[in-house]
């Protein structure tokens, strides 16, 4: 099994948590929604998984690099 980190590409804030805890992604599903300069950016999942955390909350600014979640593979 393997861990994958879900990082954000920008700098901005989370505007939307689109996954929980425990649900299964596919690769390519919208895992959390950034906005920065009024634009949505989905941070998306590079493959199938579980996530196993979220490391941010609605409202967290993030800068670009951060892991804003985690899959088990």
């Amino acid at each position: 099994m393997a861990t994958i980190k879900g990082v954000s590409e920008i700098t901005g804030k989370v505007w939307k948590i689109e996954a929980a805890l425990g649900d299964r992604v596919e690769d390519g599903d919208t895992v959390v929604i950034l906005e920065s300069m009024k634009m949505e950016v989905p941070v998306q999942s590079q493959t199938s998984g579980v996530v196993t955390a979220i490391c941010v909350n609605e409202g967290d600014s993030v800068s670009e690099g951060d892991t804003v979640f985690i899959l088990d593979t």
